[in-house]
Order: structure tokens, then sequence, then C-alpha cells
């Protein structure tokens, strides 16, 4: 603990300069070859070892000593062994593209020295040592960074001070991601009517777990490094105030509407949701059902359980909350989304991607766990990567290629993020506490480092896939030949209609009563199918895990008793009345086959949710970072194993529709019915929004005259092209202010970075020309940040395209790369 110490409140601090010095007057890192007397210093390079004698004091301690012949020391005080500084770059770049392992490391390097005759005199010690000196040169490496930062801060233009509060996002999210918050008049974007204006998404991940029994047994302390992690403070005061508001009793006077409808009861939308009260349940109770398999961090054997994210919709952490907790509790999302709106001003909207938005939406109304100025600046919806598990309805009110604002984004940062640190999952499963914060925190830095690198290459990525959609929707949409106005009211109308409660229940409506018994019976045959299946092959010993096979006919057992229950009390209520009209159905040809296809197609969405939660998981350990939508051939072999009666269901499926169109040309069905459209086999699997899965047109009751958009193809194909062109026109407008942002970021920083070279060429006592020596050392970057700033030329040009605004050059419309600036 006391060399800790050393570490953190002296060598460090002493260590920065010095470093950034020697950084400084050389680029390729050599080692001086100067030898003193007193301390035998073992010295690890890449090829060979080298014992080096110098004499320290207080005044000339061995890690400065050290450090400007180009070496790392593994003690504070008085290391046996130091590491050559190009040597801990490979390893620190190393670590951060594979498993951090210094103990294969070590032996790898050991055997590599023992066989060029190179022995170390002490056995079994590098190990200690040398990641000793590794973990406290990514320190030194980090502060110097961080150091770097806040003196370019200190000379960079800063907004005006206000005394409203905040006018801009704050500089820790303006560092996090220049180009969301970066803007210096961000309030000028919405002239382009851009709501909200920001993205973010969350996500947790349970697999970035920390066992309970330290295998390590060594000290443990916090490392002096800027951290993406909430404190546990945050994390804590927002769990105590969620448990407050939940135990908190109504206001006397005001009448708050129940959560659920009763059998006897009608449907209702809650207090300030758009969605009703049944959609939202189902929506909870699909996820409850389907995500059952998941793997969950168990308290008693984990001490911290996994990690939430929060990032923009450029894929940049902005912060991490660590979790404690079994489940995924809301007071996590809670607190990451209250930091970020301590960090914004008080009139900027944001738009929050959340594979439970609709459920996060919900209890924040029914239990104010946000403040109301805060809510009101939110505006929810669901990751596309998560839209399967929610209703057609929640889906047309949270999914993002419906919502207003959202543009092409989608939510999936964090699917990104949790496949780039799936390397971390072995090692900081038995570190410690702060250790993996610490790495957690060093890969985040490695991930903003590419991603920095890569912004221009992702705007003309998105612009390309933009433009791409827009032309591809705006041609087939003008080949229909549809009245746009019409087309927007035809999708209001269906909203309307989509997403309006369930008609009140009562005593005396028989058919609705009897039909539910029937369509019930029929999900109950399809339930005793599925369990003679499964006996059938554990009869036969076709099973792969014998222990999770037993599991699922267990739950699938329990799941047939529950139905039989329920479809037991149903009968019970019914009068004489009601039970002759059940018989009289029975015989309804058209009726049986409509309950049919509807028992069947709920049958085929649980199994595809089940589908794409197994293959989420199998996804994150084999996905490929070239191409994520595209399955190893030993993957796609499993599912198929885990899923073998999908493909058949859908062909049953399409039998039935086939059915029901035969029995309406006959004439045997109400009047105006409508069949319903059959299911791809092909494309089953993808679960997109715009999907006949989804759709239940022709199985619900016959509507007497059906809109436009429930019978005519034309129309609904109108729609879903309308909003695609929507959603690209608003992912233009958000690439434009893009675009900009980095063009202020950039040549902010080159102004910030010249006025820090010139400060420290006045203030400095070696006259050494620092402006000269980034020039020479990297002529391309100044190259580049040069022809960005030449960008100031275009406002004096005459021929613009303005828009709103903004001033944009006629040559510069067509590509989101060049350079664009506001109008000032």
């Amino acid at each position: 603990m006391n060399q800790w110490q050393h570490w953190t409140n002296e060598v460090i601090p002493s260590l920065i300069a010095p470093y950034l010095t020697y950084l400084r007057k050389s680029t390729s890192l050599p080692r001086w070859s100067c030898y003193f007397q007193v301390l035998d210093i073992t010295c690890i390079l890449f090829n060979h070892i080298e014992i080096l004698r110098i004499e320290c004091c207080t005044c000339a301690p061995a890690p400065l000593q050290l450090l400007s012949r180009g070496y790392f020391a593994c003690a504070p005080i008085a290391p046996s062994l130091a590491v050559d500084l190009q040597l801990l770059e490979l390893v620190k770049t190393l670590f951060v593209h594979t498993t951090p392992n210094t103990t294969a490391w070590c032996e790898t390097l050991e055997v590599f020295l023992a066989g060029r005759g190179y022995h170390l005199t002490t056995k079994d010690n590098l190990h200690r040592r040398f990641g000793n000196a590794y973990h406290w040169y990514s320190v030194l490496f980090m502060s110097a960074d961080d150091h770097l930062s806040n003196v370019i801060g200190t000379h960079r233009p800063l907004p005006l001070p206000s005394t409203e509060g905040l006018t801009h996002p704050s500089d820790y999210l303006r560092s996090r991601c220049p180009i969301c918050f970066g803007l210096d008049d961000w309030r000028k974007s919405r002239t382009l009517n851009l709501k909200p204006d920001v993205h973010t998404c969350i996500d947790a991940c349970f697999t970035q777990k920390r066992s309970s029994d330290q295998c390590s047994g060594g000290p443990d302390p916090p490392n002096p490094v800027r951290s993406v992690f909430l404190l546990d403070d945050e994390v804590t005061s927002m769990e105590v105030h969620v448990r407050s508001c939940r135990g908190r009793p109504l206001d006397r006077g005001r009448k708050r509407k129940q959560p659920a409808a009763t059998e006897e009861e009608g449907d209702d939308y809650e207090d300030g949701m758009r969605v009703p009260t049944s959609v939202l349940d189902g929506c909870s109770d699909s996820f409850l059902a389907a995500d059952e398999k998941r793997e969950k961090a168990s308290t008693q054997f984990f001490a911290d359980t996994g990690v939430m994210a929060m990032l923009c919709r450029h894929d940049r952490v902005l912060w991490l909350a660590n979790m404690t907790s079994a489940g995924e509790k809301q007071h996590y999302a809670l607190a990451l989304i209250q930091k970020l709106f301590d960090n914004l001003p008080t009139d900027m909207t944001v738009g929050l991607l959340y594979d439970i938005g609709c459920q996060l939406h919900r209890s924040c109304l029914k239990y104010r766990l946000l403040d109301g100025a805060v809510l009101r600046r939110i505006t929810f919806a669901i990751s596309v990567f998560h839209a399967y598990g929610h209703q057609w309805a929640c889906q047309i009110i949270y999914h993002p290629r419906k919502c207003e604002g959202f543009g092409l984004s989608d939510g999936e940062g964090c699917e990104c993020l949790w496949s780039a640190l799936k390397h971390l999952i072995a090692p900081l499963r038995i570190s410690g506490f702060h250790q993996r914060l610490f790495v957690l925190n060093t890969q985040v830095r490695h991930l903003d480092e590419k991603n920095l690198s890569l912004y221009g290459n992702w705007l003309i990525r998105r612009w390309n896939n933009c433009i791409k959609k827009k032309s591809t929707a705006t041609q087939a949409l003008r080949e229909l030949s549809v009245d746009e106005i019409c087309v927007r009211q035809e999708w209001q109308s269906q909203v309307e209609y989509q997403t309006k409660p369930l008609p009140r229940r009562s005593k005396t409506n028989n058919d609705e009563e009897i039909s539910k018994i029937l369509s019930l019976e029929k999900s109950l045959i399809e339930i005793d199918g599925a369990l003679r299946r499964m006996e059938m092959q554990l009869c036969m010993g076709n099973v792969d895990n014998l222990t999770d096979y037993n599991l699922r006919l267990i739950e699938e057992r329990a799941h047939r008793s529950r139905v039989t229950d329920t479809l037991s009390r149903w009968k019970t209520r019914l009068g004489i009345s009601q039970r002759t009209r059940l018989e009289q159905l029975r015989r309804n040809i058209y009726l049986q086959v409509r309950l049919d296809t509807q028992a069947l197609k709920t049958r085929i969405h649980e199994r595809l949710r089940q589908h794409k939660f197994e293959i989420e998981k199998l996804e994150r350990s084999y996905r490929q970072a070239v191409n994520k939508r595209k399955l190893n051939p030993h993957v796609d072999a499993a599912i198929q194993r885990r899923n073998p009666t999908i493909r058949k269901l859908v062909s049953t499926y399409n039998n039935l529709c086939a059915d029901l169109s035969a029995l309406i040309r006959q004439h045997r069905s109400p009047p105006n019915a409508i069949p319903p459209n059959p299911i791809s086999p092909t494309s089953i699997f993808d679960l997109d929004i715009d999907a006949d899965i989804w759709e239940d047109i022709g199985l619900d009751d016959v509507v007497l005259e059906p809109p436009d958009w429930l019978a005519d193809e034309v129309t609904r194909a109108a729609i879903r092209l309308l909003l695609e062109i929507d959603r690209c026109n608003e992912e233009e407008s958000h690439v434009k202010v893009e675009r900009c942002a980095l063009q202020e970021w950039a040549m902010r920083e080159w102004d910030g970075l010249q006025r820090a070279c010139a400060h420290a060429n006045h203030v400095s006592d070696d006259g050494d020309d620092w402006e000269s020596d980034i020039g020479c050392g990297d002529e391309e970057l100044m190259d580049v940040l040069e022809d960005i700033a030449l960008a100031d030329q275009y406002r004096g040009q005459e021929e613009h395209d303005i828009e709103g605004d903004y001033v944009i050059h006629e040559s510069l419309i067509d590509s989101p790369t060049k350079h664009v600036r506001f109008n000032l």
C-alpha cells in the first residue's frame, strides 16, 4: 500500500513533465547509455537484457533517471527491474486488442530471452515486476494524455459564460463526442427541424462481471486516472430515490388510472402514454418469457454483476455504470439519464434508445422517477436490435423507423461496445474492483482514439447509405402515383386505430368470450403436440444437453397447466345460451380456420422471439468484426438445431391463409372479409419492422368498410416508403449538422494547440520550438488541419446554396466531407 501511495502521490505526477519532454525530443523512444553506481537494475528490452547501474537520491530518484534513459521502473523507490518504453508501448497496444494476460506474456518473453542467452537472476519474479511496470506506465500514459488535454483546453476558445446555467453541453460531454456536443451554436441546428437534438442509447451487459472470491489477494486501491464510470454514490442515490418514489403514496385528490385491466374492465391509456395498458403488459410479458434463458449474474457468486452503458449516436461511450444487482434494475438507467441531463443545457432535448424504452417511459410517468422538466425533453424509443420483443402497437409508437426525429439511428452502439469488450470477460472475472474499472477505462480510451480517427469515414458511410435508401424509396413511391397528403392521413388513421385500447369486456359480449375459448383450445392443442414431440425426442435420446432439455420440458408442462386452468375457468363462466353458441361456432368452418391461423401465428411469434434471443447470445460469442450480420456456419447450424419447427409452422400458417382465401372466394365467410397475408419463409428470421409477421390483417374481427391502410396494398406500400423517406430526410439533416460540428471542433482544437505551443515557447527555458517539432513529426496532420482551417474562405464567396440559417457552397452539397459552416 505504501508503494501504491508513492506511485500515486509522488512518482507519477513528477514524471509527467519529463515524460512529455522526452517524447518531444525523441519520436522514436531511443535508449540513453549513461551508467552510474549504487543500484543494479535489470533492463528488459525487445531482444536482450542489460544491467544498468545508477546512483539515485531524493533530488534524482531512480524512476526519473530511468525515464530519461528510455526505461520505466517497476518500483517507485528502489527498483530492481526496468522495462524499455518501446516494449511497454507494444504491450499496451497489444492488450487493448487481445486478452490482457501479463502472465502468458512474461512467460513468453522469458523463454524468448532465454533462447538468446539472457537469463534473469531471480526465478518466477518477472511477472510481478513486469506487471507493476506495465500498470504504472499505463497510468503515466493516461495522466500525460489528460495533462495535455487540460493544457490545450486552457488555451481553447471558450463560450461566453452565462448566469442562466449551462448554455452549452459541459466540457466533459464535448470531449466525449465533439460531433454530438461540440457545436458553438447548437441551437441553430433547430432551423432544420431536428428534434431531438442528440441521440443516445442505453443497454446492459451481464457478461462483464467480477467474482466475489478474490483470487489475487493483493491490494486494490483506486487508480489516479479519469474514469467514465459513475460514482457509486450517484448510483446509490438514484436507487434510494427510485425506492422512495415506488413506495410513495398517491397524492390526495388525484385519481391515478390502474396499471392493468381486469377481465370485467376495459383497457385504457395510462397517464401520458400513447400505448394502451394491455400492449405495455404484453411487451413486459414477452421480454420476461423470451428472455428467461439469458444468463444473469448471481449476487451470491459475483460482487459486480455487469455493466450498463450510455453511448451517443456515434458509438462513443458517455458513461458506464457498474452493476451489483442480479437483474437489470431501472435505477442504473435513470442514474445515467440524470447524469446526462446534469451536463446539458436546460433546453436541449434527447432521443433515448433502450431495449425496453416503453417500460422505462411507463415507469417514469407512473412513479415520477424523473423531474418533469427532464422528462419532457426525452423522446423514448426502442432499439432496433430488440424491437422483435415488443407488440406491434408498441413498435408503431416507439420504433425509431416509425418515430419522428431519429433518422436512421438504430441504438445498436451498445452491442458493438459489448463485442469490443468481450476479450476482457475472462481476465476481469477474477480481478480486483478498481483494477476492473481501470482495465475497462483503458479499453474505452482505446476505442475513443480509434473512433476519433474514423469520424470522416463514419460521415461518408452514413451519407451514402442515406442517399441510396432515399433514392430507392423515392423512385418506388413515384411509381405508385399516390397523393402524399392522403397517404399521411392513412398512416395517422392506422396509428390511431392500432393503438386504441381494447373494447370493454362485459358478460354480455358472448362472441368475444366464445372466440377466446376457441382460440385457447387451439393453443392447447398446439402445446400438447409440442409436448409430445419433446417427450419423443427425450425418449429417443436425441438431446444435446439433458439438463437444459428437462428444464424446458418442465416449463412447457407448467405452461400447459396454466392454459388448462384458464380454459376451465372461462368455460365455467359461460351460461346456457353461451354454451349453445359455442357449439354452433365449433361447426363454423371459416371461424375455425381463422382461429387456427391466429393461434399458429401467436405460436410463431413466441418461437421467433426465443430464436432471436438465442441468436443474440451466440452472435456475441462468434460475431466477426468484419461483418456482424453474417453468422459463422457452425452458429447457423446450432440455431437450426434449436428451432427445427419454425419453418414448418410458417408453412402450415401459409396453408391456412390459402384456405381462408379459398373460403372467401367461395362466399363461405362474413361479408367484407380480408384474407391474411402469408409469411415469407426466406425472410422470417429477419423480423424487419415492416415484415408481414407483425400485421394481423384478416385475423381480427371483420370491418364493414376496411380502410385503405388495411385493405389496399398500394396504400400500405406507400406508407412504408413515405416513412422511410422521412427518416432519410432527418438523417440528411443530422449528417449536415454533424459535418459542421466536426469542422468547428477540428479548427477549435487546432487553434488551442497553436496557442498552447506559442505559450510553451514563450515560457520555455531551453527555447525548443514545440510547433516546429510537431510539424516535423507529423506534417500530414498539419496539412489536414490547415486545409480544414481554409474553410473560412467560403464566408466571403457570393455563390451559395442557403438552407435556413446554414450557408452551403453549391459544390459541397453532394458530399458531407467538404467544409460547411454556419452563417455567423
